[in-house]
């Protein structure tokens, strides 16, 4: 499957629709208005069943990049689903043939899939333990560690250097 960067960012926004606020999980998906928007403004329709897929796939997803579950459990959101060549005046192209509702979540999995095996490790949770977020390194040195540099980076620098200053000063 090729993808493109639009399709990288959206299972990126997938993945981090459950972040930690005030150390509380707040769960975008949880809210079916709130859940519909982002549904609708991601290539889906807003159904009740394909929010309950995206949860589904966005926490398997999630468990798997963390290395909390082994990929093998992401078959069962593709079960069924398969690719049917199509003709055009292109030549023969491949399609995805997927229940509607259960399209984005399929689409989630293939996407990190092919980024498994495109761009390995690129993928990956930030590397502050307090956050909940994900980061997906598209840098030339694949260095990058926090969801974001102005927050988690930032705040990570800070408590190092804390703590390197506080045990200066202990001596």
């Amino acid at each position: 499957m090729v993808i493109d960067a639009a399709q990288e960012d959206t299972l990126l926004e997938l993945l981090n629709t459950a972040p930690l606020i005030r150390e509380a999980v707040q769960d975008q998906l949880s809210n079916p208005e709130v859940a519909r928007s982002w549904q609708q403004s991601h290539g889906g329709r807003g159904t009740e069943g394909e929010r309950q897929y995206l949860i589904q796939a966005r926490d398997a997803l999630q468990d798997v990049v963390r290395g909390q579950r082994e990929p093998a459990s992401l078959s069962a959101l593709l079960e069924g689903v398969s690719y049917r060549p199509i003709v055009n005046d292109d030549g023969v192209g491949w399609e995805l043939d997927a229940p509607d509702e259960r399209r984005p979540a399929v689409l989630a999995v293939l996407t990190w899939g092919t980024l498994q095996q495109n761009k390995p490790g690129r993928l990956r949770p930030c590397a502050n333990t307090e956050c909940r977020l994900f980061l997906l390194d598209r840098s030339k040195t694949n260095k990058a560690r926090w969801c974001s540099m102005a927050v988690c980076g930032n705040r990570m620098k800070a408590r190092r250097h804390y703590e390197r200053t506080r045990q200066t000063t202990a001596e």
